[in-house]
């Protein structure tokens, strides 16, 4: 557990019970932030994240902040020793580097994702999430083309670029 600002953000598995704070959370990201007009609805993985996410190498994590989630990040298992990255949102008063939480979060992923086997990790992200972009880039993950995603990789309609990392270190 690090510190936000004073106060104790921790970074969790999932767990039953954190389901409306993760919707919360993410709806709030993709409808009020960047106008997509999306609902949970459609992104059914959010009613079911122990069976779609927590299910082979996969795993998802939340931080949460005085017992409010502030942040979630995913890892699908796609086969072939290969993951999705899903669902990577930090409520707005908790990004940047003085607080730390996107990369603690990311960062929990990767080292799962090595104990694991886990070869590579792919993601897809909008146009609209510059500053992804380039934590992301950052980050060691490099630009991909759509059409060099594995077929397993679980495609969103929202999703117009796409990043791998290939080497978990």
């Amino acid at each position: 557990m690090e510190s936000s600002r004073g106060t104790v953000v921790e970074i969790r598995r999932f767990e039953e019970g954190d389901e409306q704070g993760v919707i919360d959370v993410i709806l709030a990201i993709q409808r009020e932030e960047f106008g997509i007009a999306i609902t949970v609805d459609g992104q059914p993985d959010l009613l079911a994240i122990p069976s779609f996410y927590q299910s082979g190498k996969g795993d998802f994590w939340v931080a949460e902040k005085d017992g409010e989630i502030i942040g979630t990040i995913g890892l699908k298992d796609i086969g072939r020793d290969q993951a999705a990255l899903r669902k990577m949102f930090v409520a707005a008063p908790f990004r940047g580097r003085d607080h730390g939480v996107a990369g603690r979060l990311l960062q929990r992923l990767l080292a799962t994702a090595r104990d694991r086997g886990i070869s590579a990790v792919f993601l897809g992200t909008t146009d609209k999430f510059l500053a992804a972009h380039r934590f992301y880039e950052k980050n060691g993950f490099s630009e991909v083309a759509k059409d060099t995603l594995p077929a397993s990789f679980p495609l969103m309609a929202v999703d117009t670029k796409f990043y791998a990392l290939t080497d978990l270190g």
